[in-house]
């Protein structure tokens, strides 16, 4: 189970492992989604914020980055005829992070009163890169490869470090 998952990253943790990555499916509903959606958020919400608690009580959640997400969001309209679906949607989701050098308790963004596009503090996946990379100690732009005469990186030639996200 997920919750036995964030109980094992939690030890993996403890024991110095640095990186840990956890994985729930089934989040690709385009029906069902009132049911579905909730039986998801049952699997993950608990066991995420005991996650982090259990991280903090014991002294690891300032050198350990949580970070929790999806691919993208789903479209604030239903989808196809029925009243139950939802289509995916890039323009406004959701992610939080925590520990690691993030600002606790503090909100980032804003979508319009609909939930299709983001206006406010709009973060691009290339700012979340950068800043993750810098709160593991790496400059994102130092991170560049030459490659058929053009110079890439993990940030591509975006990404600016989302400052009012440290703590």
């Amino acid at each position: 189970s997920f919750a036995n998952n964030c109980l094992l990253a939690r030890r993996l943790i403890e024991r110095g492992v640095r990186f840990v990555q956890l994985f729930h499916e089934s989040w690709d509903q385009h029906g069902n989604l009132k049911a579905d959606l909730k039986k998801n958020c049952e699997d993950c919400d608990r066991p995420s914020a005991a996650l982090v608690r259990d991280l903090k009580q014991r002294g690891l959640l300032d050198e350990t980055l949580v970070i929790w997400g999806g691919e993208f969001g789903r479209t604030p309209m239903v989808q196809g005829g029925g009243d139950d679906g939802r289509d995916h949607h890039p323009n406004a989701f959701s992610m939080w992070l925590a520990g690691g050098g993030i600002k606790p308790g503090f909100t980032l963004g804003e979508s319009d009163e609909f939930g299709f596009n983001a206006t406010t503090d709009r973060v691009h996946v290339h700012d979340l890169n950068a800043t993750i990379l810098h709160l593991l100690g790496l400059e994102h732009t130092r991170l560049t490869f030459r490659f058929q005469g053009r110079d890439f990186r993990l940030t591509d030639v975006h990404g600016e470090v989302m400052h009012k996200l440290l703590a």
